[in-house]
């Protein structure tokens, strides 16, 4: 059962995490609190933003804050599924007997840099598939684990199309969240180049290590969500699909395809995390809002009046959102974040008389 000191453990152990995180990266605050969230939860997360937005270092960074060993393989045309999952090679012993040994590749590791991803060909991204969601990769009829925790931080340039491969629906919908990586804005900009100018150096420490952070996701996982706020989340997804019964009017207008069930279980894993972070013990309606854009808009195809009339994921996400908010008698988004628990589920929670 969850205590109270439970709580407080994780959310102190989430300001040692930001601390250590803003020492090596400035701005982008919401791309590291998503990319975290997303951690804890046990999900991926894919980075995309135009070169030089420090989509790199923040991955680099998570690898040292997290004091786990850090693998990142540089995506492109050339790159063959056996140099990202390992082969088997012939060697001899000393009797000159030939046998076979699994080399393994740069993917057995923790967190995994798969950097510009959309670089490489269809054959090598799938070899991605298998890790990311069932966390094996069988080569030559033989699966092998990977680590634990095991996480797939992928980036990619949405600007430049000249050899690049778009990636499949079935590896989008392995990613977590997909997080835009924004500019930085003039201050922040300032204060990069000033730190960059003293020094390259990444100077963030160790704050939590593979096992915290298991402990971390099992607390996480033991936050309650109420009915009404899982009916209003899967209502959410389900309203992505143009032919479903909760298909909103944005999505029949704009939407070909809606998201998948793992956009359900995506949602709700991350917001407990996210309730837990401003220091709540229930899900608040809130925290689904919230999330449901980086849950949600890589795994909704437009349709092509939508690219036509230039409506993007997000804009479906918030007509959605406000379709729904309207249906569940929230009132929009500022009456969405009065959902809390009870004095009595909190009593439960925590067993006390």
């Amino acid at each position: 059962m969850i205590t109270e000191q439970n709580i407080q453990q994780f959310s102190k152990q989430c300001e040692d995490i930001f601390a250590q995180i803003r020492r090596d990266v400035i701005g982008q605050n919401d791309v590291v609190e998503g990319t975290v969230i997303a951690m804890i939860a046990g999900g991926n997360v894919l980075l995309e933003g135009v070169p030089g937005v420090g989509k790199t270092r923040l991955v680099r960074t998570l690898g040292r804050v997290f004091a786990l060993p850090f693998s990142r393989i540089q995506f492109t045309p050339d790159l063959m599924p056996a140099d990202v999952t390992g082969t088997n090679i012939i060697v001899k012993d000393e009797a000159g007997n030939s046998t076979f040994s699994f080399q393994p590749g740069p993917i057995f590791s923790n967190i995994i840099l798969a950097d510009e991803i959309n670089r490489a060909t269809p054959k090598t991204q799938s070899a991605l598939l298998e890790a990311m969601q069932e966390h094996t990769v069988t080569v030559m009829g033989v699966s092998r684990k990977m680590p634990e925790p095991f996480f797939v931080l992928a980036t990619q340039n949405p600007v430049e199309q000249d050899g690049t491969y778009p990636l499949p629906e079935a590896q989008m919908d392995r990613f977590m969240f997909k997080l835009v990586v924004p500019n930085p804005s003039l201050d922040e900009l300032m204060a990069i180049v000033d730190m960059t100018q003293k020094t390259m150096a990444e100077v963030a420490a160790p704050a939590c290590n593979g096992e915290q952070l298991i402990a971390m996701r099992n607390t996480a996982n033991q936050i309650p969500v109420a009915e009404d706020v899982m009916r209003y989340a899967m209502t959410l997804c389900s309203a992505t699909h143009p032919d479903s019964e909760c298909a909103s009017e944005a999505a029949k207008k704009y939407v070909r395809l809606g998201a998948s069930p793992r956009a359900g279980q995506s949602l709700i894993s991350a917001a407990k995390v996210k309730a837990l972070m401003k220091g709540r013990f229930n899900v608040a309606f809130s925290d689904v809002n919230d999330l449901a854009y980086p849950v949600l808009r890589h795994r909704m195809k437009m349709n092509f009046e939508a690219i036509a009339e230039r409506v993007s994921p997000d804009d479906v996400i918030r007509m959605i959102i406000a379709e729904v908010s309207k249906k569940f008698g929230l009132g929009g988004e500022a009456k969405a974040e009065a959902a809390t628990a009870s004095e009595e589920k909190k009593k439960r929670l925590f067993g006390k008389k």
